[in-house]
């Protein structure tokens, strides 16, 4: 596996509309494992394939609910993802990410969301998400629609180096 470069703003291409995945073959898989390795690297808990240079619909999260550091978090591979139903109850909270460092914005979402994609190997998937993973599903998601939080935050300030560490993509 390999640590892809993170494309960072003002990159043109995170603002352009990724490319449906087609083939689902062992170029793909590879690309998974390397975002998956990239993500734990920066550290994050999402990365979307146009934030390393890649314009493919594909999302990688890893992330644990369970306040316990010990806990292992869980995978979600998206291939394609469409959020197919959103809840009309909204939440703002704070959002970094990896292709904006040392940056933090107020972003309002929905609580929660319903996202229909396939995984990795081109099975149908449909994940309702709550709080915190369905502000990672929506943030991603944004990412392959040439979309920063900036875009949708309320405010938008710079982090010391201590508050970067806590907050990530």
């Amino acid at each position: 596996m390999a640590i892809l470069n993170i494309v960072t703003f003002p990159e043109p291409s995170l603002r352009l509309k990724a490319k449906q995945v087609t083939k689902f073959d062992t170029e793909l898989q590879t690309l998974v494992d390397n975002m998956f390795e990239t993500l734990r690297a920066a550290p994050g808990v999402g990365l979307a394939a146009p934030q390393i240079g890649e314009s493919l619909r594909l999302v990688v999260v890893e992330y644990t609910e369970d306040e316990d550091e010990n806990a292992k978090p869980k995978k979600y591979v998206l291939v394609n993802p469409e959020i197919i139903k959103r809840s009309e109850e909204m939440v703002t909270d704070v959002e970094g990410c990896l292709s904006l460092p040392g940056l933090a914005g107020r972003v309002e979402r929905h609580q929660a969301v319903t996202v229909k994609a396939k995984n990795r190997f081109g099975k149908p998937l449909k994940i309702e998400a709550q709080d915190w993973l369905a502000r990672i599903f929506q943030h991603e998601i944004d990412h392959l629609d040439g979309v920063l939080y900036i875009d949708r935050a309320e405010e938008v300030f710079e982090l010391t180096p201590e508050e970067a560490e806590q907050i990530t993509d």
